[in-house]
């Protein structure tokens, strides 16, 4: 059975069984700045398990891209992976543990004839009682082998607080004859107001929620390699036209080095696809790094150099019947990204044999900590991190300007015409999404009493006429006279707004947030600290003076009141 078969199969499935089909939401999440990847199909639908009546259906199943990153430097072996597909069926409130289990079980032997090796459940612990009811339910459905567990079988919450509860998890052998866990279903009864680690040490409370949700997870990469009967991930269709690929293009031989460059170019093409470029922090850095490793071992393969674009192209041709993958804005990335470390990579390592300290690799030779921790771990050696974050803390000191630091929101002041360009700001956001879509996100701003300055995600030239009708219609806004409300809400409260929010920022439990309205609804509505006009009118007539190429795939407006 090929893997789409296993995706539809799982999608026809619970539509069957009464489940809204839902897409995959982006890998930058939308409304939770606590984490900084998509790292679990729930993340999307994490508001409605408090507020279920606000579900787009009281049942839905997704096949969501998935990015974590923890395990890295084990990328190569055969349980871990940075981008992974998650199957998962959804419920709040629609139907309880009977119905997950059963489908489960239903799915597993009937559907895809496979055999369960054993099943755990909650055992019990603190405030949340031993899952009896799981365990009568895998009794009634024939399970001989139950086991019960403690920690390990309680999920959750991701990021800082949200939901969370016991769990039943579903094991079936590999091609190795071990036992893996393949499916978690989690019974989302409480909800958890600090994180997973806070929880663990006792340090967060929890509070029993109103309704019972349902909360599956089945990593597709995981189901297919027991379906295929194949030993890992990289022997199975996922990764059969990549792999080839790089033999082709390979002069040497290194299974482990073919599955690292195998993942990461994977990995790339999805964050990239999503609107994440490259960069020195952040989602840009975790980009950067996974593109980085891809470079140094595809080198070690003796990968000619400007050929991972070419990987890069058999993971849009598999994927692009799946996922809307953005082409050229991919290789171009991938392009710019390996150009530029391969010769970081050939100074460095030449440097590196010479056992130059790590700091100087780093500020000197652009060389990364982690690559030289991963090279030295390769030689035995060991790296002191201690030593070089004190030199790395010192440099950063000196490197320190006498500049007037940034107000926030990139409000260099708060004279009274940059905050007439601070409110234009949001309307030229506004209009930029309202003429090329949602999926156009600020990337970063700076403005003064003279000019605004915006960067966003975008992944071409606009042209000069389409630049007109963005200042025309910022400035059909302006002369409506619309009011600019604030309001401090929860933070919960805001996300479900949609409210805009700055890239990468993490925000308190409550928030301000800016309304600009107008009588069919509001023109934007944004999470911002800084101060604003009341009323557009006072803004004055916008004009755009300049519109370039920030970095690959972010353009940059700059414009100016007249």
């Amino acid at each position: 059975m090929q893997s789409d078969e296993v995706r539809e199969k799982f999608l026809k499935f619970f539509e069957r069984k009464g489940h809204k089909i839902m897409p995959s939401s982006s890998l930058v999440p939308e409304s939770d700045p606590s984490v900084l990847f998509t790292t679990a199909g729930m993340q999307q639908f994490k508001a409605y398990y408090m507020r279920p009546e606000d579900a787009p259906a009281k049942n839905v199943v997704s096949v969501q891209k998935c990015v974590r990153t923890s395990d890295i430097d084990e990328v190569g072996d055969d349980t871990h992976l940075t981008f992974f597909e998650m199957l998962g069926n959804f419920s709040f409130g629609g139907y309880g543990r009977r119905e997950a289990i059963t489908y489960a079980y239903e799915f597993i032997t009937k559907e895809l004839e496979l055999d369960i090796s054993y099943v755990t459940v909650y055992k019990g612990e603190g405030i949340v009682p031993r899952d009896a009811e799981s365990y009568n339910i895998w009794k009634e459905l024939g399970m001989q082998d139950i086991r019960e567990d403690g920690k390990d079988v309680f999920w959750g919450p991701t990021g800082d607080s949200g939901p969370c509860g016991p769990t039943t998890e579903i094991y079936c052998k590999n091609a190795n004859g071990q036992d893996v866990e393949i499916w978690n279903i989690v019974f989302n009864e409480y909800f958890c107001d600090g994180s997973r680690e806070k929880l663990d040490k006792g340090e967060a409370n929890l509070k029993k929620l109103d309704v019972l949700g349902i909360d599956t997870g089945m990593g597709l990469e995981r189901l297919v390699t027991i379906v295929q009967k194949k030993k890992s991930f990289y022997e199975t269709d996922l990764f059969d036209s990549i792999v080839v690929k790089i033999k082709e293009l390979s002069t040497t031989q290194d299974s482990k080095a073919e599955r690292i460059v195998a993942e990461h170019i994977r990995s790339a093409v999805f964050l990239i696809t999503d609107g994440v470029v490259p960069g020195n922090e952040g989602r840009g850095y975790i980009l950067r790094r996974v593109l980085r490793r891809a470079v140094r071992f595809s080198d070690n393969l003796g990968i000619p150099k400007n050929n991972l674009s070419k990987l890069a192209e058999v993971v849009v041709s598999q994927y692009k019947s799946n996922y809307d993958i953005t082409n050229n804005l991919v290789m171009s990335e991938i392009n710019k990204e390996e150009e530029k470390f391969k010769e970081t990579l050939e100074k460095g390592m030449k440097e590196f044999k010479k056992g130059i300290d790590p700091f100087t690799l780093a500020t000197t030779y652009g060389f990364p900590i982690e690559l030289t921790e991963e090279l030295a771990k390769e030689e035995g050696r060991m790296i002191d991190r201690g030593d070089y974050e004190e030199k790395m803390k010192e440099h950063q000191k000196l490197s320190q300007t006498a500049s007037v630091g940034m107000f926030k929101g990139g409000l260099a002041n708060h004279e009274p015409n940059t905050i007439k360009l601070h409110t234009a700001h949001h309307l030229l956001l506004a209009a930029l999404q309202e003429k090329f879509g949602k999926q156009v996100k600020q990337r970063g701003s700076n403005i003064n009493e003279e000019r605004l300055r915006m960067d966003f995600v975008f992944d071409r030239k606009i042209t000069d006429e389409e630049k007109k009708e963005i200042e025309n219609r910022v400035n059909e806004w302006i002369s409506a006279g619309l009011p600019v409300i604030r309001h401090e809400m929860p933070l919960e409260e805001a996300e479900k707004l949609g409210a805009e929010m700055e890239f990468g920022a993490k925000y308190p439990p409550i928030v301000s947030v800016y309304k600009i309205m107008h009588a069919s609804g509001p023109v934007s509505i944004e999470f911002c600290g800084g101060p604003h006009v009341t009323n557009t009118n006072e803004i004055g007539h916008f004009k755009i003076q300049k519109e370039e190429a920030s970095s690959q795939g972010i353009r940059r407006i700059k414009a100016v009141l007249g």
